[in-house]
């Protein structure tokens, strides 16, 4: 039996079609969210401190969109942002913080006909100018306390903040509808190569994310999803706020600082229905309690990297729920997961991922091109008329169609299809690496540590610190006693926190074969043993 899935196509995506009216006004199921009905809720810990002083609880205090404020202002920000001489089709790159003007400003961007490039509040300037030199943006909608760099339209977040404000009528204000397949955003992801690559969806991407909602959240009207990540996170962006909200729900996102300790609390005041997190998250939760009183949770969600089966175990033991992961990247929504309808079948408490969902076409394929046999590994693919799946590579004609074999588009990913239709995931195809949920390539961080003057050979790789935990270690050789504190400091100017190496370790040679090529796998065992060696 071959390792393909057809349960037959997805319903087509209608047109003419925006993203930004399907999310805000849910027209494909007729019945947009009421005004006052809530559909944001930025939460707030209890502070010790203000506890202390009144002799009444203390309950922290949410700032609150319901469905009618966030239309407005999104209404009052992209009118805005077309006032400032913006015309549809430009690109916008979002350089803002973890507060909602975030997904304001994603929003209105699409709905208005711009094309809004969110990044991470993380980038350096370096990694701004590079993006920027790639994507040339007609405007930067800038925090000030965001790393950018000169750029001559530059919007800064107290005037897009006036413009919120400022929102016109429902009834003058032009929703800019059409083709489905036309560019709606834009997402930097690193290649395989080591460069960052402009990934273009379509408007259709998020009537695609249909699939998800159905087959992996489970998600209804009625819920309240709680999502640990930043605003500014595309993990956030879409599973935390578009999905929800294009369903009717409420969105709930912890406040920029808030302490992963904090966040059962969070669940259960605020009655969280769904909780959505990278699986570190859940795992930090469980080394503070062993025991979690979540009255409201059905169950939770995560993606990001590989569910440990231990923290599945654990996590159902503290909380009498159970965790269900998908897959997916950048170039495409999330197409395989765990989906609550089946509940969680035995032999995903081992290493699967769950099952294509309904809608996908998705197969393993041999080293051929054809699809595997049942229990065979291969590269995951995704049929090429997925309407999740990207429009391609901003300026990279050759490098997008290298993605694509025959019908199928490569993920790049091992994986093998059960007798029961459940895909085993078996790590990258290449040497991309896992920190915190963001996919990190090897040689964009070497590339940023071999500029470092007295660094003669650089590699990076990732490494199992502990069951489930791994981190970025950096490898070097060099004629000088460098430092790993020097290193650090250099990394910082250089690389976003989730790209810099939490450790350095100094070889006398980089691990290679015969023909002098670099042997990364052999990496992580050089750290365990400097490790395990006496001082």
């Amino acid at each position: 039996m071959q390792s393909v899935f057809d349960s037959g196509p997805f319903a087509p995506c209608p047109a003419p079609f925006n993203l930004a009216d399907h999310v805000l006004y849910q027209r494909a199921a007729a019945r947009p969210a009421a005004a006052d009905a809530v559909a944001l809720c930025v939460l707030a810990p209890q502070s010790p401190s203000s506890a202390a002083t009144s002799d009444l609880p203390q309950e922290p205090s949410p700032q609150i969109y319901t469905y009618g404020a966030l239309r407005a202002a999104v209404r009052g920000l992209g009118a805005g942002l077309l006032a400032e001489g913006l015309s549809p089709g430009d690109r916008v790159l979002l350089r803002l913080g973890n507060t909602p003007i975030f997904p304001i400003a994603y929003l209105a961007a699409i709905a208005v006909g711009l094309v809004p490039v969110p990044t991470s509040a993380q980038l350096t300037e370096p990694e701004v100018a590079r993006i920027i030199d790639d994507l040339s943006p007609a405007a930067i909608l800038r925090d000030p306390g965001i790393a950018s760099v000169p750029h001559p339209c530059e919007i800064d977040r107290d005037s897009l903040e006036a413009m919120q404000r400022a929102a016109p009528p429902e009834n003058q204000f032009h929703m800019q509808l059409g083709d489905p397949d036309r560019p709606a955003y834009v997402v930097y992801t690193s290649g395989t190569g080591g460069n960052p690559r402009a990934v273009v969806h379509a408007h259709r991407a998020i009537w695609a994310r249909q699939m998800m909602i159905r087959h992996w959240y489970d998600l209804r009207p009625t819920d309240r999803l709680l999502h640990a990540g930043a605003f500014n996170w595309t993990f956030t962006l879409g599973t935390g706020l578009m999905d929800p909200w294009s369903l009717g729900a409420t969105a709930l996102i912890p406040e920029d600082g808030t302490s992963i300790t904090a966040l059962p609390d969070l669940l259960r005041q605020h009655d969280a229905s769904l909780f959505a997190a990278a699986p570190g998250v859940y795992r930090k939760l469980l080394q503070k309690d062993r025991t979690l009183q979540l009255p409201a949770l059905r169950h939770g969600l995560c993606a990001g990297e590989k569910l440990s089966s231990q923290v599945a175990q654990d996590w159902r033991a503290a909380t009498g729920t159970a965790l269900y992961e998908a897959f997916g990247m950048s170039e495409c929504s999330t197409f395989i997961s765990a989906d609550p309808a089946r509940h969680r079948d035995p032999e995903q408490a081992g290493d699967t991922l769950g099952r294509p969902q309904p809608g996908r076409r998705i197969a393993i394929l041999d080293p051929t091109g054809r699809p595997s046999p049942r229990n065979s590994p291969g590269v995951i693919a995704i049929d090429r008329r997925d309407p999740g799946l990207m429009l391609g590579y901003h300026n990279a004609p050759d490098a997008t169609e290298d993605r694509y074999q025959g019908e199928w588009f490569l993920t790049g990913d091992l994986g093998e299809m059960t007798d029961t239709g459940q895909i085993r995931y078996l790590g990258r195809n290449d040497d991309m690496m896992n920190a915190g949920g963001y996919r990190v390539s090897p040689l964009e961080v070497e590339a940023a540590l071999t500029s470092h003057p007295d660094l003669e050979q650089v590699a990076v790789a990732s490494v199992e610190v502990k069951p489930d935990t791994h981190i970025i270690v950096a490898f070097y050789t060099s004629a000088k006693d460098v430092t790993a504190e020097a290193l650090s400091a250099f990394a910082k100017d250089r690389l976003a926190r989730y790209k810099q190496p939490r450790a350095y370790l100094r070889l006398d040679a980089l691990p290679s074969g015969a023909n002098g090529k670099l042997l990364r796998r052999a990496l992580p065992d050089c750290y365990i043993q400097y490790q395990r060696t006496p001082s």
